[in-house]
């Protein structure tokens, strides 16, 4: 993407300076980037409580619920950000990119409670790594409100303990856990490369400076690598 002091006739622009057409492309495609952020707090609150259900009691339900809790603070924030740089409201945002998380969540329904753990479990994680990697690429304002609002929560380590005790007691249904793991993962990829795919803005701005076949692989390698640290926390290994 050239600045646009290359274009022919244009006034030299000083080495310091960012030209205004790039800082208004980076700034929506930052807004996109939050936007489809957005959309995805909106699918894991919903998801939470919908699976919530197969908990086998009180406890287990307090917990998802906190988890829930948190993912509403960070559509909160997430939501002022948006409406500020692109004009949005909300459910505007949510609309245009929610079939993508319905996508997901429908090819990641968990049958058991214990699916359901890894799931909430593996996804805080993908969430919070997916985050963290992105944030690098951004300019310094915005990764710290990625900071801020998407980092992983302590609430879902109760779902790796009661994963850890349920394989010890009965390691024969570990072997159907890593595969659902390996499952999530896939599916999280996958559906995070159709966002790419659609959101060219978004791709620019994040594997800006490295070719975009290179600067995607090795975000998702890392993403993989990180995966593997968190399905061997969970005694899936």
């Amino acid at each position: 993407m050239a600045p646009a002091s290359d274009h022919p006739g244009s006034t030299p622009v000083a080495a310091t300076s960012t030209p205004v057409a790039s800082i208004e492309a980076r700034d929506s495609a930052i807004g996109k980037l939050f936007a489809v952020l957005l959309a995805g707090e909106f699918a894991a609150f919903h998801r939470l409580i919908e699976e919530s259900a197969m908990a086998p009691d009180v406890r287990s339900r307090i917990a998802i619920a906190r988890m829930a809790a948190s993912e509403v603070g960070h559509f909160d924030r997430l939501a002022e950000k948006v409406e500020a740089m692109t004009g949005l409201e909300p459910d505007q945002a949510v609309e245009r990119y929610r079939s993508v998380f319905d996508q997901y969540h429908r090819a990641t329904t968990p049958k058991t409670w214990y699916e359901a753990l890894v799931k909430a479990y593996v996804g805080d994680g993908l969430a919070a790594d997916f985050y963290t990697e992105l944030a690098d690429m951004l300019p310094s304002d915005s990764r710290t409100l990625m900071a801020e609002v998407m980092s992983e929560t302590a609430n879902s380590v109760f779902a790796r303990d009661q994963v850890r005790a349920a394989v010890e007691a009965d390691p024969s249904i570990k072997s159907a856990l890593v595969l659902w793991g390996r499952r999530l993962l896939g599916e999280a990829i996958t559906h995070a490369q159709w966002v790419l795919a659609a959101e060219e803005e978004v791709t620019d701005l994040l594997f800006a400076g490295a070719t975009s076949l290179t600067g995607v692989a090795r975000f998702f390698d890392v993403v993989a690598d990180k995966h593997a640290e968190r399905m061997t926390d969970l005694g899936l290994s």
